[in-house]
């Protein structure tokens, strides 16, 4: 009786490898083959000076800028939902919550704000805007085929 606390941390860990598990298989499901793990990886400079560029910009909801703010926060924090020491895991739940801010950012702010801060080249922002859009890029990918077939 007097370990309850273990149980309940037991379900609250169990809670969140469940809830991580769900979402990561989201994004797996909503991938496009058009972004590579390798293209991925080339924006992650890019994707962190836009973030901090989307926090400072006073024109942006406040709503918006708190979230960006405390994704900073999260990806400084030395405590994550998934520990980095474990290989693959550990980088991924950083990138699921990057993209979930992200994804919350197109959806209040719009696109132009990323267009309007994005450090990078074109295509990496083409490549940034197939992963965060709201269905994972495939209707704006569908409407591409659309249109050239």
């Amino acid at each position: 009786m007097d370990r309850w606390w273990a149980w309940a941390l037991v379900g609250a860990v169990a809670g969140l490898l469940l809830a991580w598990g769900a979402l990561a298989a989201a994004l797996w499901r909503t991938r496009t083959d058009a972004v590579s793990l390798r293209g991925v990886l080339r924006l992650l400079p890019d994707v962190v000076r836009l973030v901090r560029r989307l926090a400072a910009d006073r024109s942006l909801p406040r709503g918006v800028r708190v979230r960006l703010v405390l994704l900073l926060a999260y990806l400084a924090s030395p405590v994550d939902l998934v520990p980095d020491v474990v290989p693959v895991l550990g980088w991924a739940d950083d990138a699921l919550v990057v993209l979930l801010v992200l994804r919350s950012v197109v959806r209040r702010a719009g696109d132009d704000a990323l267009a309007r801060h994005w450090p990078g080249t074109p295509d990496g922002l083409a490549a940034l805007r197939l992963l965060v859009a709201p269905c994972g890029g495939r209707a704006a990918h569908r409407g591409e085929r659309r249109r050239a077939g």
